[in-house]
């Protein structure tokens, strides 16, 4: 039954109105779709200060057919994204996330999406035979790809075959040609256990791939929603309205009322394809192109003037790298407070490390053993504990997101012998890019826990640290802000 009510559309263009304004957003015209869009994003995402790119005239494409990268890269467009009214620093990010994914959990119930019998997604259909992937300008993103992904930045919306239950998750989209895309889904994730369901019935998968919309929306399905929620209902919870959603032609499956462009078919039992190699969130391509389920497209839905959501994985920093590691240190700081470490001063999960395998812990010592305490805590919790490496713990007066700060506290408050404790066997992944060299048959790995504070018996005695105050530093920032 139709819902004739009002709620979000997510729609992308708005958000775009928002950050240009902020001066957040860089417009780039005529670049290739073959590779060059991919090089100029993982290059601007380097930059300390970098914008979102908005890809236009694109080389084979008619103008207005665009794609936007780097949506998600700085402190300000997460902000914006996740509705979060603090400043644009690591910090307050992760300050005014805290306790935020237990709070959308509870909340979401009251925020069933509305339906809606139209949407700017309809503005223009191609069905049967006129299905043609390759109307977008997908691009080919790295050399060694195994082919074109149009969708990175994606949503995939699928159903579940013996319940109501929608569940919208992120996977990789590969173009095999005008009507066939491989869909890889990691099994045990929510998708993939819906999809064994109907192959194991016999039965067509239904599929609708939203490539683009608001990014909170596509920035909710890639994380760790608990089984059986939807997360439309969640990301209600952050707008604090319903999401508003049609309900595509062919399968009835619910997509943003103003979503870009959505794709839909259906993964027939036991059509698969070869696909990929495709990079993953730590840098590598830790496994060879292999057999993945083909969505048959056949219809395809997108708004005048498309806009592809493009978010490809790299070596850190990536596309995407910058929200996990916010998102995930919130989560981190979260978890090692409730296990009950006192006087935590902040938590980071390092870019670099994929925001897994390189986490830091900023405490103010309060007791012996306090800091390896927190450091064993922080690698093995919930949160932690998959596919870790190194957990650091810093004194208060290191920024545990300041890489050289943090190398600095090793390089001079360690001793390898006595700071550094090993975990064997810990918690891995098939794809850890180490597993080549591991003697394990089963996913495991080692942990480092490196206590890099002050040692606790010598904490008084320890030499004074060679540096302007902060409030010092602080009140010269404030009176000289034009050189700095």
């Amino acid at each position: 039954m139709i819902k004739k009510q009002e709620g979000n559309p997510l729609d992308l263009r708005h958000w775009l109105e928002e950050i240009e304004a902020e001066g957040e957003l860089t417009k780039v015209d005529g670049a290739d779709w073959n590779l060059e869009i991919g090089a100029i994003s993982e290059l601007n995402v380097k930059k300390a200060q970098n914008s979102a790119l908005l890809f236009d005239q694109i080389i084979g494409y008619r103008e207005g057919f665009r794609v936007l990268t780097c949506s998600t890269s700085s402190p300000k467009r997460l902000a914006s994204i996740l509705r979060l009214d603090v400043d644009s620093t690591h910090k307050s990010l992760v300050t005014g996330l805290r306790g935020k994914p237990k709070q959308w959990e509870k909340e979401s119930v009251d925020y069933e999406p509305v339906y809606t019998e139209d949407g700017p997604i309809f503005e223009n259909v191609q069905s049967g035979e006129e299905v043609d992937l390759f109307t977008f300008p997908s691009p080919l993103w790295h050399e060694k790809d195994g082919g074109r992904y149009i969708g990175t930045g994606c949503s995939v919306v699928t159903k579940d075959y013996d319940s109501d239950w929608i569940n919208v998750g992120t996977y990789r989209v590969m173009i095999h040609d005008q009507n066939h895309v491989g869909l890889d889904m990691v099994p045990g994730k929510h998708g993939h256990i819906q999809y064994e369901k109907y192959e194991k019935a016999g039965k067509p998968f239904p599929v609708a791939i939203v490539i683009g919309a608001d990014p909170l929306h596509y920035l909710i399905s890639g994380i760790e929603v608990p089984f059986g929620k939807c997360e439309y209902h969640y990301i209600g919870s952050i707008l604090k309205e319903p999401v508003s959603v049609v309900q595509t032609q062919l399968t009835g499956l619910p997509v943003p009322s103003a979503s870009e462009i959505v794709i839909e078919g259906w993964i027939h039992p036991g059509e698969t394809k070869i696909e990929g190699p495709f990079g993953e969130f730590h840098g590598y391509y830790p496994a060879a192109a292999s057999p993945a389920p083909v969505v048959k497209i056949e219809r395809i839905y997108y708004r005048d003037n498309p806009i592809i959501m493009g978010s490809p994985p790299a070596k850190p920093p990536n596309d995407y790298s910058y929200s996990k590691a916010v998102m995930r240190s919130a989560l981190l700081f979260d978890a090692v407070e409730a296990a009950g470490i006192p006087d935590v001063k902040g938590v980071w999960a390092h870019e670099i490390g994929g925001s897994r395998m390189f986490t830091v812990i900023s405490i103010k010592q309060r007791y012996a053993g306090h800091a390896r305490q927190a450091g064993h805590v922080l690698s093995q919790c919930g949160v932690g504990s998959y596919l870790g490496r190194y957990s650091i713990v810093v004194d208060e007066d290191i920024d545990p997101a300041n890489l050289a700060e943090v190398m600095w506290a090793v390089s001079t408050r360690t001793d390898p012998e006595l700071d550094i404790d090993i975990i064997k066997r810990a918690m891995g992944s098939k794809n850890d890019p180490m597993k080549i060299a591991y003697p394990y048959k089963a996913p495991f790995s080692s942990r480092a826990i490196i206590d890099a504070c002050r040692p606790y018996d010598y904490i008084n005695e320890f030499p004074e640290v060679a540096e302007a105050s902060k409030e010092l530093q602080e009140s010269t920032l404030k009176k000289w802000a034009h050189l700095f």
